[in-house]
């Protein structure tokens, strides 16, 4: 086969810009770290957290509403689980999107991804048809995988406290969460007013953005990783056999999925991240089951003239009162996690989770339609999804200490590839299993809870078969390789 030749004007095109590049990260590199960089870093990072948490969760604790506003239609769920299905095609864009961190850094798209957010909670704000809020639905759907601010924390946190660090910079942003129940008490008096909560927090991304870009720096581990990659000639590139070239690529979807599929410990990781979102469709429907398990318990009472009174009703009720309690235990079960993940290993704390998930859905679902205390079941709710995430930060984390530093964002991008295949199996079987208008919202909690334990101990037990713990490794010279 014919070798491919390049023209001398284009190599010494590529040259100056390889020699510009350099100087650029050279510059930033030699920039100073002033006093207590870590601690006003980690609460920048703590913000853009709190943005993202936010983004994810506002839709969902407001989906009974939304829902009920734009289509006067009592199944919510059914409709929420079509409006996520005709945005996810973003968020799969959003995946070859994502590895371009892996070249041009991770601070560029720490703050584009903010601002994307903030920009799809200000058209949801502005939206007064539903084709302007699926357009802001879609916004957030393609910024919110990314994630980069987790990268970020990996990267910038001391290897034996990682975990500890993630776990308190999300307990942090978890509680930020606490913003939505107050703004629907202090803004929302009655159920159609919801889009004022989306200003607020849209807002508050964008001003988030301003300070990230004046006060963060790039991370040390990605300059050192650039800078290497730079700095070999082109003849050295050449020589590499084809497996040693494509693991010192920078960044790439394909590349990433391809180095995985190659070593045993990101191929599995991936594979158990598949099954552990088979349970995905209880993360986005909570609301709903504590919504409709709250209006069927005053409906019984017989004080309503219709079923649409009731969720009204509770709506700035009841399930208000229980969304203040939701990030509390949406933070205190990431704080478990990360306690749980540096002291004991991250297998231990997966499996913790994943029980903690199970036990507090089951909960959960009973203070819902039981009527129990609004307070306790909104703890209950948010220590049950927070388990849930928990569960899948340890995987992700795994993912991330198991890749080079080079391809780290690119195999984060990667793995939702397959574990779409968790995600798409979880929202077909829930909106078939829930698609009857009569009684299709009061099924989602015994739906989900079926969907959560098998996806579990599928996901639990390949996970300490087949994997290695990553506790405390070294994000600067592991090689995704070791495990082989």
């Amino acid at each position: 086969m014919k070798e491919k030749t390049v023209s001398p004007e284009k190599l010494k095109k590529q040259q100056e810009k390889r020699l510009k590049e350099i100087a650029k990260w050279e510059k930033e590199k030699a920039r100073p770290k002033k006093n207590f960089y870590i601690v006003y870093l980690v609460f920048i990072i703590a913000l853009i957290y709190s943005v993202d948490e936010i983004a994810s969760q506002i839709r969902l604790l407001m989906q009974t509403e939304i829902a009920n506003d734009f289509f006067s239609s009592g199944n919510s769920t059914f409709i929420k689980n079509l409006v996520e299905g005709i945005a996810m095609p973003f968020t799969a864009l959003g995946l070859f999107y994502r590895p371009f961190a892996d070249k041009w850094g991770r601070k560029l798209f720490l703050i584009v991804n903010t601002i994307g957010m903030s920009i799809g909670m200000f058209i949801i704000f502005l939206s007064g048809n539903v084709v302007l809020y699926v357009i802001g639905v879609c916004f957030i759907m393609f910024f919110i995988p990314h994630d980069m601010h987790v990268v970020y924390i990996m990267e910038s946190a001391p290897s034996k406290s990682r975990a500890i660090m993630y776990s308190s910079i999300k307990f942090f942003a978890n509680l930020s969460v606490m913003l939505i129940p107050l703004l629907r008490r202090l803004l929302m008096n009655d159920a159609s007013e919801w889009r004022k909560i989306f200003l607020v927090p849209a807002i508050a991304g964008l001003i988030v953005c301003f300070v990230a870009l004046l006060l963060a720096r790039e991370t040390d581990a990605f300059i050192e990783s650039r800078l290497s990659y730079l700095r070999k000639t082109p003849e050295e590139l050449a020589l590499m056999e084809k497996e040693e070239k494509e693991s010192n690529k920078q960044g790439g979807l394909i590349t990433a999925l391809k180095f995985a599929m190659r070593h045993k410990q990101l191929r599995w990781l991936y594979i158990v991240s598949a099954f552990a979102n088979i349970g995905f469709a209880a993360s986005i429907n909570y609301q709903a089951i504590m919504t409709f398990g709250y209006a069927q318990k005053e409906w019984a009472t017989g004080i309503f003239l219709n079923f649409d009174d009731a969720v009204n009703y509770v709506s700035t009720g009841a399930v208000t009162e229980a969304i203040f309690m939701f990030p509390v235990g949406l933070a205190l079960a990431q704080l478990v996690m990360g306690f749980i993940a540096d002291k004991k290993g991250r297998k231990a704390a997966a499996v913790t989770t994943a029980a903690n998930c199970l036990i507090f859905f089951v909960l959960f679902s009973m203070g819902s339609f039981f009527g129990w205390l609004p307070y306790l079941t909104g703890f209950f709710c948010g220590a049950a999804i927070g388990s849930y995430y928990s569960t899948n930060d340890i995987i992700i984390m795994m993912v991330g200490e198991s890749a080079p530093t080079n391809l780290r964002s690119s195999a984060s991008s990667a793995q939702y590839i397959v574990t779409a295949v968790g995600y798409g199996l979880s929202m077909l079987l829930n909106m078939v299993l829930t698609s009857s208008p009569e009684n299709g919202n009061l099924l989602q909690a015994p739906v989900c809870f079926c969907l959560l334990v098998p996806g579990f101990i599928a996901a639990l037990f390949l996970l300490i078969k087949k994997t290695h713990d990553t506790t405390g490794i070294d994000l600067d010279t592991v090689t995704g390789t070791e495990w082989d």
